[in-house]
Formats: structure tokens, sequence, C-alpha cells
């Protein structure tokens, strides 16, 4: 059997000392070689078909060339088209993805940012709303401190709350302006699904609405507003419980697209028809929704340039205080929640 070429045989071929082709080779943090003497490696590497160890070079320069991704969960459509994005970003940097998934638990994110330290990724891209709890974001702001101070650098999708760099969504604006085409259209007793209570995106989106409501001198009523949790199951629970009391509402809103899909479950189960007897109208424009009859009414957000925005912020280095860049949104109306003033 054929010995495998090591890095010693490349040193030995090259004439170079073993350190000298470490460095040629695998890169340093600290050192650099001269250019013939490289040449020189690479010309002898390549005679001997040697293949560079990842783990050595990562130990030499200090990073490896993996970008780590942080979502919340990964079968959300929101989360995927935000992967798809950092992807894409990550291949054109010439860089892979390792992806991991928090399943809506605050700790395990932190621990997954731990991970991804000790995996020496160069960059990481954390993906998610934040929680009104301080006592929590302060132990993710020092876990990303830490890994920074390692020499990695963060980008956040989110609010900027971490002093990290962050890609804001305009879920305020967004909402209200959803209900100001609601209301355009003739709808007068609004519903909210509003995610949890101490969701910042959720609690972003259901303000916007209800206070662009109340503008327009149609408040909702505060009844009408049901928490639940920021997925399907809680869509679908959140419907079950407005429509069980019977709640006189015209059109519904779910903070989140895949909310509103539990609810339009919700809703063919107890046998209420939308939109003939209830509108529907969600957030985020997920690609799903090419699918679902009838077509959902939602808040349009560019999810894979998101992706692109916030990987490019993690690899650009720079010496400033953390960057935000704000994404617009975009109301598109659909079978969902036809018009109502005739």
């Amino acid at each position: 059997m054929a010995t495998s070429v090591t890095l010693s045989d490349v040193a030995r071929e090259a004439g170079v000392s073993l350190a000298t082709a470490s460095r040629a080779i695998n890169g340093s943090a600290t050192r650099t070689v001269r250019p013939d003497l490289r040449e020189r490696v690479l010309e002898a590497a390549q005679r001997l078909r040697y293949t560079p160890d990842a783990n050595a070079q990562a130990m030499a320069r200090g990073r490896t060339t993996s970008v780590g991704l942080v979502v919340h969960d990964i079968t959300d459509p929101y989360f995927s088209s935000i992967a798809a994005g950092v992807t894409a970003a990550a291949d054109a940097a010439g860089l892979q993805v390792t992806l991991t998934d928090t399943r809506h638990d605050p700790e395990r994110e932190v621990e997954l940012v731990r991970l991804l330290q000790r995996q020496r990724a160069r960059a990481i891209v954390v993906v998610g709303g934040r929680h009104d709890d301080e006592a929590g974001n302060d132990v993710m702001r020092r876990t990303l401190a830490d890994y920074a101070a390692s020499g990695g650098s963060v980008a956040l999708v989110g609010q900027p709350v971490l002093d990290v760099d962050t890609v804001v969504l305009e879920n305020v604006a967004g909402a209200g302006a959803l209900a100001r085409a609601l209301h355009a259209r003739g709808y007068r007793r609004p519903a909210v699904l509003g995610g949890p209570d101490t969701h910042l995106t959720a609690r972003e989106r259901r303000d916007g609405f209800t206070h662009a409501f109340a503008a327009l001198g149609t408040p909702v009523d505060p009844a009408h507003v049901v928490p639940s949790s920021f997925t399907h199951e809680g869509g679908e629970a959140a419907m079950r419980e407005l429509l069980a009391v019977g709640a006189d509402v015209d059109v519904v809103f779910a903070v989140n697209d895949v909310m509103a899909l539990g609810a339009l479950a919700a809703a063919r189960d107890m046998g209420v028809r939308v939109p003939e007897d209830v509108a529907l109208a969600g957030f985020d424009d997920i690609l799903t929704l090419r699918d679902v009859v009838p077509g959902l009414t939602s808040v349009r957000v560019p999810l894979v340039e998101v992706g692109r925005l916030a990987t490019g912020l993690a690899l650009d280095a720079h010496a400033e205080g953390p960057r935000v860049r704000t994404v617009p949104t975009e109301v598109v109306l659909r079978a969902s929640t036809p018009d109502r003033r005739a």
C-alpha cells in the first residue's frame, strides 16, 4: 500500500524547513513567506500530489474557512430563505457555511455560538428576533464579545441590542402599512395573532398594526389580540381560541406567515371560510405562500437579500462601532383580503 505524502516530504522536496513549508501552504496569522520560497513549496506539493490538512490550516491561520449560521428554526421558510442568502454570499467569498438551529431556546443559542468559537469559525451570522429579557440579552452580548475578542466577527438579523452589526427589518412600518391598506379595503374589525409577549419582532409588528388602526379611528379590541408561540402551532392555537369565543372580527393579522398558515388550517378545521367569513394576512412573504389557496396577503421582506447583507457585514472587518442596515418591506395584497368596500 502506498504511503501518503506528508508535509515533511514536501519540505524536503522543496529544500526548505518544515516551518517554512507549513507557512507557505497553511498560512500563518503572524508570519509570511518570501514569494519565491512559497512558489517553490507549492510546486513541490503539486508534484507530490500533497493534500493540505484543513485542521492544520485552521490552527495556522487562527480561523477556518467556515461561516457559522445560527437560526431559530431551519424548518421555517423565513429562516431557510435567509440561509440561502448567507450561503450564496459565503460561496462568493470562497467560504462554507456551518448551520446550527437553536429551536427557539436562548440558552442553546449561546452554547452554539461558543461551539462555533471553539471550531474557529471565521464569522458568525445570528438570525432571529430578540426577547425583552435584558439578563438573557446580556449573556448573549458577552458571548459574542468573547468571540469577537478571539478574532471573529459577527452580524445579527434582528433588533440592534447586542452591540454587533445588525440588519434591521422595518417591522413597525411594514405592519402599519398593512393596517392602512386593509382599512382602505373596508376592514374595520381586526384581530391580531400576536406571538409571544416578550418577542421583540412580534411586538413590533403587533404594535405597528394596532397603532395604525387606532390612528385611523378603528382601534383593535384588546380582547382580539391573542398571544401565542411564534410558530405554525402557535398560529393555529391562537386562531382556534379567537374563533371559539365567536369574536366579531372581519380580518385576522398573524405576525408572521408561518403563524398565518397555522391560522388558515385552524379556520378550515372549524368550518370557517377564508376569505368569505374572515380575511387573513401575515408578514414576511415566505416562498411557501406560492402554493397557498387563497393567496395570502403579506408584508414582503427580501429574505435572501437579508442573508447576503448580513454575511457581507460579518465578513467586512471594520474598527468603528456597530453598524445598522435597515431593510424596507412592502405590502402585497392577495385574495385572502378581498376589497370589502362594496
